[in-house]
């Protein structure tokens, strides 16, 4: 479980395909105090960390996660948004997050608001996932409130420390983002459907 609050930024160093598999290698300041086996979400993607050198470490994602991720679209000296797994008894300062994405959108626009920044993003109703307004999503692992939520589409708002401390920075239009829709709404509608 993870809170969609990012501790760092990790920087890819490599990339090696492993049959359908990808073996990801960061750089972390935090690695020294990692173990084989400890989850980390990188851009909201809850993987396992397989071994670990120096200050880096090396995860693998399978082909089921490249093919509903951004992952696929990572190159060395990408940055990646980093977060370890929730201790618990600690502050949940986000939401709860599982690391499972959903499905990917696509950044639309970008518009700068004297201090902030609105970023919309856009995704396939293939899914038939919801945003609501006030809602929480996760977006590149980052815990955030839903503004002006409409179908199939949604912004957010970016306070200058988040657009500093993630890969928001690093967004165009036309970027491909992880989303996790909220975990509580994502049961609400699965019931609501099944009762139909």
């Amino acid at each position: 479980m993870f809170t969609g609050i990012i501790e760092e930024l990790g920087m890819i160093t490599s990339l090696q395909n492993d049959k359908e598999n990808l073996d990801i290698t960061v750089r972390a300041n935090f690695t020294s105090e990692l173990k084989i086996d400890q989850s980390v979400a990188h851009n909201g993607v809850c993987l396992t960390v397989v071994s670990i050198k120096g200050d880096t470490y090396t995860v693998t994602a399978i082909k089921e996660t490249l093919d509903k991720t951004n992952l696929s679209d990572l190159k060395e000296g990408h940055l990646v948004n980093l977060e370890r797994g929730m201790k618990l008894g600690a502050r949940l300062d986000g939401h709860i997050v599982q690391g499972h994405v959903d499905q990917t959108a696509v950044c639309t626009a970008i518009s700068e608001s004297d201090g902030s920044w609105y970023f919309t993003f856009s995704y396939d109703p293939a899914l038939s996932n919801i945003t609501i307004e006030k809602g929480s999503v996760t977006v590149n692992g980052v815990s955030l409130t839903v503004v002006n939520s409409k179908k199939h589409e949604f912004s957010v708002a970016i306070i200058p420390y988040t657009y500093e401390h993630t890969n928001f920075n690093t967004f165009q239009k036309g970027t491909t983002v992880n989303l996790e829709f909220d975990v509580i709404g994502k049961y609400v509608k699965r019931i609501t459907e099944l009762g139909k």
